[in-house]
């Protein structure tokens, strides 16, 4: 038997559900991967079976402690991280969920956001939430699940359901349903929970009407969230760090300190910085979240989320078979010498911040005879630039900090093309680290923190390394010529939509 102390981090993702086994110097020993299909029973709608992805789980872990013999056996805590904002209600007695889960993409309750904040309640949900009125989080999918299934509501109020976001969810299941809780960054994207006072909110759960007896305990990042049920892993294990997948990449990514920035390339593109113990309002319509809380002290980020980037390659490959592998997108882009003048606006459930377009679908612009793949897939690659400088004054001046370097990772960074397109846009240089899975590497530290294997959070720094670094090459004229390509087309976006939006206070803060 191996006695060095290894941690299991679980990943459960929008299209994926992993687990990676790390060692105690926070290096990869083993991964283990299943893929999760999505649901789209109409338009607007995407949902997920509970069942499978908690099935999924299981399956994953049961095969990488059975592949890692020894080194499972020394496995001392669990680490879990989650696509945020999805949304399930199960029965506490039998486990059942009472309807599918209701994916962060979901768009079925946009008219209520858009009722709620014609009727003003949106600047006193933003001062408690730090989130704007949007059918991205979970309150309006819980509700709808409330008015929408039949009996449901009834066995709400009399406390025989649950609710939580998948970390909830996971972590019920793995405890036998022993235990009914979730971290406060989780608990930050419901539009429920208070992350001033860091509580449920009485008015907030009016607003919507969600019955408080559904709600989970809120717990510290780095806590004892219970022992895994000895049956489900041939052991108790104990679950010890819990966090959103945005906010797991931040401390993946030793984001520890004011200012520091991660930009995350998975399904969706998601920004967040370190702004302290602070809580500040964002005034470009960006989020501010909590990045973390321990000891019960919260340190806040702004974030600012995009929808769809990773998911755009994805459609390429998948919906209109464009090629066989995503990793020939990068030789593809790489064929030619510029996009054409084509422009892929990737909004195929919107357009997040700092637009907040639920409405609008995406575009492609610019199109000619001599047009062909190879533009298409590159105007899709550089849209992340184009889209990560929308966020980035932004998120800058909201935070009071200036980001002297970005760090990536999530799936998409493994494409050279687009790393650099990306450095060339923001104007300042992009860290690839060497250990690209900053999601289940953050579960993995909150995990080895609260069992004692970390002192501190600040101890795991020395163990971040850099594997690239793309600086900007590209000329400031031609940077500014493409980017007013991309916000030409934007607008033209919005204004085919209706009620087209102004610009976001973004032009390059480097300039």
């Amino acid at each position: 038997m191996n006695d060095q102390p290894t941690i299991l981090a679980i990943d459960q993702g929008t299209t994926s559900t992993r687990t990676i086994l790390f060692s105690a110097e926070l290096k990869i020993l083993a991964v283990q991967q299943k893929e999760l299909k999505l649901h789209y029973p109409r338009k607007g709608w995407v949902e997920q079976n509970p069942e499978t992805i908690w099935q999924d789980t299981l399956e994953v872990c049961r095969a990488i402690l059975e592949r890692t013999a020894g080194r499972a056996e020394a496995v001392i805590a669990i680490g879990i991280t989650n696509q945020r904002e999805t949304t399930i209600l199960w029965d506490r007695n039998t486990g059942k969920p009472v309807y599918p889960a209701i994916v962060w993409q979901d768009r079925r309750t946009g008219t209520v956001c858009e009722r709620l904040r014609a009727q003003g309640f949106e600047p006193m949900v933003t001062a408690r939430t730090g989130l704007l009125f949007d059918s991205y989080f979970s309150a309006t999918k819980i509700a709808w699940i409330l008015d929408n299934v039949e009996g449901v509501r009834a066995r709400a109020v009399r406390g025989e359901l649950a609710f939580g976001t998948i970390d909830c969810y996971l972590l019920w299941h793995l405890t036998g349903g022993r235990v009914h809780a979730t971290d406060v960054t989780n608990a930050a994207r419901t539009l429920l929970f208070n992350i001033v006072e860091q509580q449920w909110d009485a008015d907030l759960l009016a607003l919507f009407d969600i019955p408080a007896a559904i709600l989970p305990e809120v717990r510290d990042n780095a806590a004892g969230f219970g022992m895994t049920d000895p049956a489900l892993l041939g052991r108790e294990i104990p679950v010890g760090g819990m966090a959103g997948d945005q906010h797991a990449a931040l401390i993946g990514q030793r984001c520890f300190r004011p200012g520091m920035v991660k930009s995350t390339y998975g399904t969706g593109c998601f920004a967040l910085m370190n702004i302290g113990p602070d809580f500040r309002l964002s005034r470009h319509r960006l989020l501010t979240t909590p990045a973390y809380r321990l000891n019960g002290k919260m340190v806040y980020a702004v974030e600012g989320s995009i929808f769809v980037a990773g998911a755009a390659i994805q459609w390429l490959r998948d919906g209109l078979e464009f090629f066989q592998d995503a990793a020939a997108s990068e030789a593809l882009a790489r064929s030619v010498p510029d996009s054409n003048e084509v422009y892929f606006v990737p909004a195929f459930t919107g357009l997040g911040a700092p637009y907040w377009r639920p409405d609008v679908r995406g575009m492609i612009s610019g199109l000619s005879r001599d047009t062909t793949r190879a533009h298409i897939v590159r105007a899709a690659l550089e849209a992340q630039g184009y889209q990560t400088l929308d966020l980035m004054a932004a998120i800058e001046e909201d935070g009071g900090h200036q980001a002297d370097v970005i760090r990536v990772d999530g799936g998409l960074v493994a494409n050279g093309f687009m790393c650099q397109f990306l450095a060339d846009m923001l104007n300042r240089p992009v860290e690839v680290p060497k250990v690209t899975e900053a999601t289940a590497l953050g579960a993995a530290i909150l995990a080895g923190l609260a069992v004692g294997l970390f002192a501190r959070l600040e101890a795991t720094e020395h163990y971040w390394q850099r594997d690239i670094i793309y600086t900007p090459v590209m000329t400031e004229a031609e940077r500014k010529r493409l980017y007013a390509g991309w916000k030409t087309a934007v607008q033209s976006l919005l204004h085919a939509s209706g009620n087209a939006a102004a610009e976001p206070a973004v032009s390059d803060s480097r300039q």
